[in-house]
């Protein structure tokens, strides 16, 4: 079973900055594919960004220039979001999820593995 658990949220005025960090495991020799979503209060979960198997990142319009992805290792087991400039909108509860199957897109249900969410409260 694969075990995904984000860490890292908090309170943060606007303009300010957080890093989220994300760790996967449970199935050793596994390249993760890992994604980030979010979802505030009343809104559907939304895509912010993924890492894939190569460390290539993708990252939704809505943040892109200010969040970066980047890994601590090639089998993305240790995944970090780092959030510059952030905004009251980005208020959400974090998520981090894993695909196994080295792949996935930007539909939640592509992913397999969820971790139980951190909350990120932007104060303006």
């Amino acid at each position: 079973q694969v075990q995904v658990v984000e860490s890292g949220g908090g309170l943060v005025q606007a303009g300010g900055s957080l890093r989220l960090s994300c760790t996967a495991s449970g199935r050793t020799g596994t390249t993760y594919h890992i994604g980030w979503f979010r979802q505030a209060p009343g809104k559907e979960r939304e895509f912010v960004g993924a890492i894939g198997w190569s460390g290539t990142t993708d990252l939704a319009d809505s943040v892109v220039g200010r969040f970066i992805i980047s890994r601590g290792n090639a089998m993305n087991t240790l995944v970090y979001l780092q959030m510059n400039s952030l905004k009251p909108d980005d208020t959400a509860v974090y998520y981090c999820a894993a695909s196994v199957w080295g792949t996935a897109d930007r539909r939640a249900v592509s992913f397999d593995y969820w971790g139980q969410g951190t909350q990120v409260t932007v104060s303006s």
